[in-house]
């Protein structure tokens, strides 16, 4: 289980707790098993989440940028668009 996935766009987040100290090897299998699937993992410590919620915003926005184009919107209908290929 995650804390967060977008299927369409192939992005999980995971937000860490003092408890994924003890779990490293572990978190790091499952990241390596993950990305293998073809997700992009983003980890932040919980105390970034709280404390620095724009820096994560940031961060999340970045990974959505380099998803391929094709998972970030859907391509325009061609029953939408007019003679001239602009939407009507």
């Amino acid at each position: 289980m995650t804390d967060f996935c977008s299927p369409k766009a192939k992005l999980i987040i995971e937000l860490d707790g003092s408890q994924h100290l003890e779990q490293e090897e572990y978190d790091h299998e499952r990241t390596q098993y993950l990305e293998s699937q073809g997700y992009k993992v983003i980890r932040f410590w919980n105390n970034e989440v709280l404390n620095n919620i724009e820096g994560v915003i940031l961060v999340i926005m970045e990974a959505l940028k380099s998803t391929p184009p094709d998972l970030r919107s859907p391509s325009p209908n061609p029953l939408d668009l007019g003679r001239d290929g602009e939407g009507s």
